[in-house]
């Protein structure tokens, strides 16, 4: 049957309807069969990510159609995500190297970044900016490709994360302007003042992590758990945010899912529920004057933890 597959399209369909016949999950970069098939046969193929689908109605090899058989099978039976069997993730337009040493990258702070995390900013001149729970490095690093007059600093408590957030530094050429910090949250940038602060830290429930399927198994649990309603790390990153804020500065965090407890918990906190183009993600805005004016029951809860 296998011979019928003549053409790229051929194979994309084919992987396609594979994909969801075996009842894969997506979620890693990308979020359908059709899109994550068409990226496993394109890296099979040695061919750019974005080929112009002119090129669709190309033919195959025998062997290019082997071995792109060969990626889908393993897709289907080890339930590996498709970004750790190519070894390539894009975010915020850069290609990112990707293995099990950190999450996929897939946060929708891409979108920020690309608009230089206007209107949320306000203008304000940023000279330094902090990526926290940095991973792969994926946000600090797409910061400084795109504003090459900030100076970025990434933390991370893995140093399995960090060593290839360094390959990433190195890959995208920012090495003058990226600083890698191994610790717990702020720990490393005691006395650091910063403009602007990121987050994607963990933020999944101990029984969502527990009900995760197969795919999410390969991805450091670091990186997910965090706590019984995922805001054990947010709750510290509020606290201490704002001695490490300049004034005026701002705080970016994502918290997923876990958006309701933390409105719940903290209702008069004015967070900023950021849009994007697909809807609301789970990522607030504050202000370094909202978070001083909000301390003491944010540190209550944190303390707490």
């Amino acid at each position: 049957m296998s011979t019928d597959l003549k053409t790229i399209i051929d194979l994309i369909r084919f992987g396609g309807s594979r994909f969801n016949e075996a009842g894969l999950t997506f979620g890693h970069s990308y979020d359908n069969a059709l899109d994550e098939a068409t990226q496993l046969v394109l890296h099979a193929l040695h061919l750019p990510h974005d080929l112009n689908p002119m090129y669709g109605q190309s033919r195959v090899t025998a062997e290019e159609r082997a071995n792109v058989l060969a990626l889908f099978e393993r897709r289907i039976a080890e339930r590996i995500p498709a970004a750790y069997l190519t070894g390539e993730a894009w975010f915020a337009g850069l290609s990112f190297k990707t293995d099990r040493r950190a999450l996929v990258p897939r946060s929708p702070i891409a979108e920020l970044i690309e608009a230089g995390f206007e209107p949320w900013i306000g203008g304000l001149q940023v000279q330094r900016a902090l990526d926290l729970c940095t991973g792969s490095g994926c946000i600090g690093i797409a910061m400084a490709h795109h504003q090459p007059d900030w100076e970025v600093d990434c933390v991370d408590l893995s140093p399995e994360a960090l060593a290839l957030a360094e390959e990433n530094v190195k890959r995208l050429h920012v090495e003058e302007r990226v600083r890698l910090l191994r610790g717990d949250l702020f720990a490393p940038v005691a006395g650091e003042v910063y403009e602007l602060i990121v987050s994607n830290p963990p933020y999944v429930t101990h029984d969502e992590v527990d009900a995760l399927p197969a795919e999410y198994r390969f991805e450091p649990e670091l990186g997910l758990r965090a706590g019984d309603d995922g805001l054990d790390l947010a709750l510290r990153i509020l606290r201490d945010a704002p001695e490490h804020l300049a004034p005026g500065g701002l705080l970016v965090v994502e918290v997923g899912e876990s958006e309701r407890a933390l409105v719940r918990l903290l209702p008069d906190v004015p967070f900023a529920w950021i849009e994007f183009k697909v809807g609301q993600m789970g990522i607030f805005a504050i202000g370094r004057e909202d978070l001083v004016e909000h301390a003491e029951a944010i540190r209550a809860l944190a303390d707490a933890r």
